[in-house]
């Protein structure tokens, strides 16, 4: 009875591994997930297969079973299945989807088949589903890993030691330095500016004045670079011409134009140490959180809750929580498992919802920790790749504490010596060389001993970089998020490893990763995204290169993003000015998110050219969604499948669904299968909100996809 079927079992089965296959560059990659289940029509059958169930996902491996049924021509009823699957994957997220380059069916089950029959479909598949182009949402892959086997220790080693909490009750814009100013003169003029900050400091010798850029031809003026600055307009013609090229205001200046009344200028916070600061429009103004003992703060765009029972203020600030009995401190760190029992109470609907996702055990924060486990990959191309490390005179080197290993000082590049070889991660990929200046060529494999980088070390985050496997054109690569520094703790995830580290002064300035003083805040689709502690209105700050020439600094390192940024707190404040300060920083929060998604360091225009281009696929026999089937078919490990009713859960035997017992009841430990059915149920809804969000259609809706 199965003979006839076997190719179009091979279709429907692709799916689970779906993590579908990637195409050549010039073929369509499909970027969007159609939905579960999955139904390939044939003249001699129908299979419909279900949305497959992750059991382990390791680096870039990813084993998985699933659901089958098959209902041969001149029949009406199905014969229902299992299969197990091992997939090497490959990860955009960016599009937030899942592909597979290769894989492998170790095991398949059906009910009414003999040994030999299952053996059989076994070996057609192995030969057949590499050939299918199928894919699945990197959210409906987390969700599912919720019952897999999975690492959640946290990071060793993160420095949660508070940073100087500065409150401000006027609207005030934090200007970092990084460390005490250094100065450096502007050639042909009686200029000088400020190196070691990411903003456009000068100072004008002749009148010991220093001008500071607020954007759109705005200039603050003092004659003490830590107080007193003031608006101006009268700016020297040599000053102004050093303001950054439009190229580096284009996330400002791209904001929403229309017509807004301006917001008070604010006022400027210069801060030579690691600094936070926290806003608020007035005296703080309190809201009840429905349900909870808490109030939030609603004047301000920091997130401040007020604990009503100790009157304790908590703040999250890069993913950690800080607290304090008065707004102008001290603040002391609190651990994650020390948070009130209240927090977990808040409504994920409410003003504050989004900080489920810093209150470990809730399912924002679990989805958040399986997201920041999951790679982005690539293929590096052996022959296109290339490295070319630079450094302020010779190549100097510093010992990492408690191995045999050093580091580069004086280079803006990841250099690691490692007995007789230098190893480079360069934009997520490793080159090994004889010299520290190369030649460098692709590594294919790098030691062991990269994995006991402290976090104490600026190089620290290169661990996170893995190769997966080579051939003699192409190495197989991928990083996950601790690459970006974003990190697991205790049960939740912070930015940053909280350490300040030294950078480098020579004839040139290299900065280092930074944790502190830029708003960083968390998004469930794009990740980290970064702005003020107030929104600026007209004053759009532009963060550039500063004075140094060792490329932009600010969060992930001084080659961060610069998405996430001005664009969306400027919205933000336009949305606050017609809707008040909450409402502006979710706009400022959502639109700053949206221009962080492109943020996969593999598809940089400057990193493409190394990529390898995929083979062809010999067929590209697609399935569609199954028409009015619910996604609501599983198997057990043992193969067994089942289904979720209305009444409870059902098992196929060999006369039909029969039941096993009723849903579960409130305060009944969940099964096996009622996690695996609720996972289901929130991969569907990430991956709608995901794809509405994308298209602009929170708003106006969109169309479903289970």
């Amino acid at each position: 009875m199965f003979k006839a079927n076997r190719s179009y079992l091979v279709g429907a089965i692709v799916i689970p591994i779906v993590l579908g296959l990637a195409l050549s560059g010039d073929s369509a990659l499909q970027t969007e997930d159609v939905g579960w289940p999955r139904q390939i029509d044939a003249p001699e059958a129908t299979v419909i297969m279900y949305q497959p169930q992750v059991e382990v996902f390791t680096g870039h491996e990813l084993t998985a079973r699933a659901a089958v049924s098959v209902t041969r021509e001149g029949t009406t009823e199905p014969v229902f299945g299992a299969v197990w699957v091992v997939a090497q994957t490959e990860t955009d997220r960016d599009d937030r989807m899942v592909t597979v380059r290769s894989v492998d069916v170790t095991n398949v089950r059906f009910a009414n088949a003999t040994e030999d029959q299952e053996q059989r479909l076994a070996a057609l598949l192995e030969e057949e589903v590499p050939r299918w182009d199928l894919s699945i949402s990197l959210d409906r892959l987390l969700t599912s890993l919720d019952d897999a086997e999975r690492e959640r220790a946290s990071m060793t080693g993160v420095a949660n030691d508070p940073p100087m909490v500065v409150f401000a009750s006027t609207p005030t814009v934090l200007v970092s330095i990084d460390g005490e100013p250094r100065l450096q003169a502007v050639e042909n003029s009686n200029l000088t500016r400020v190196l070691n900050t990411a903003f456009t400091i000068v100072l004008a010798s002749d009148e010991a004045t220093y001008y500071l850029y607020a954007g759109d031809e705005s200039w603050y003026t003092t004659a003490d670079l830590a107080t007193d600055w003031t608006l101006t307009a009268d700016v020297p013609s040599e000053v102004a011409a050093l303001a950054p090229p439009p190229q580096e205001a284009e996330d400002a200046t791209e904001a929403d134009t229309s017509e807004t009344e301006p917001g008070p200028p604010p006022a400027i916070l210069v801060a030579t140490e690691p600094t936070e600061l926290i806003v608020t429009s007035g005296v703080p103004e309190y809201v009840p959180i429905t349900g909870t003992e808490l109030l939030y703060v609603s004047n301000s765009e920091s997130d401040i809750l007020l604990e009503i029972g100790s009157q304790r203020h908590y703040v999250v600030l890069s993913g950690r929580w800080y607290a304090t009995t008065s707004l102008d401190g001290p603040w002391t760190h609190v651990a994650p498992e020390d948070l009130p029992a209240a927090f977990a109470d808040i409504p994920p609907a409410s003003e504050m919802g989004h900080l489920l996702v810093s209150v470990p055990g809730t399912e924002a924060a679990n989805e958040a920790v399986l997201d920041n486990q999951i790679p982005q990959t690539a293929a590096i191309s052996r022959s296109e790749a290339s490295l070319d490390v630079t450094y302020d005179g010779q190549p100097e080197f510093e010992p990492i504490e408690d191995t045999e290993m050093e580091y580069a000082v004086n280079t803006s590049y990841q250099v690691i010596h490692v007995d007789d070889a230098y190893y480079a991660c360069h934009e997520a990929a490793w080159f090994v060389a004889q010299n520290p200046s190369g030649p460098w060529t692709v590594a294919d494999m790098v030691p062991a001993e990269i994995q006991s980088i402290p976090a104490s070390v600026p190089v620290h985050n290169v661990k996170y970089v893995q190769i997966y496997d080579s051939t003699p054109d192409v190495v197989y690569v991928g990083y996950t998020p601790g690459y970006t520094y974003s990190y697991a703790y205790g049960g939740t995830i912070v930015y940053g490893t909280g350490y300040h580290y030294t950078p480098w002064y020579g004839s040139v300035y290299y900065p280092r990763p930074v944790t502190w003083g830029w708003h960083v805040r968390w998004n469930p689709w794009y990740g980290w995204s970064y702005g003020f502690s107030y929104s600026t209105g007209p004053f759009t700050f532009v963060v550039g290169v500063g004075g140094h020439g060792g490329g932009w600094w600010g969060p992930v390192g001084y080659r961060g993003y610069r998405h996430g940024y001005h664009r969306g707190w400027h919205e933000g404040y336009r949305a606050g000015a017609r809707a008040g300060y909450r409402a502006g920083a979710r706009a400022g929060y959502r639109s700053g998110s949206q221009n962080a998604r492109h943020n996969n360091i593999y598809n940089r225009p400057q990193n493409r050219t190394r990529n390898a281009s995929r083979p062809a696929v010999a067929s590209q026999r697609r399935t569609g969604t199954a028409v009015n089937r619910p996604n609501n078919v599983f198997t057990d490990p043992s193969g067994n499948v089942h289904r979720r009713t209305q009444d409870g859960w059902q098992q196929r035997g060999q006369s039909g669904w029969q039941s096993t017992g009723r849903a579960n009841v409130q305060n009944r430990q969940p099964s096996s299968l009622d996690r695996s059915y609720q996972s289901r149920q929130r991969g569907t809804a990430r991956t709608n909100n995901y794809q509405r969000s994308r298209s602009g259609g929170a708003a106006r809706g969109g169309r479903r996809r289970d």
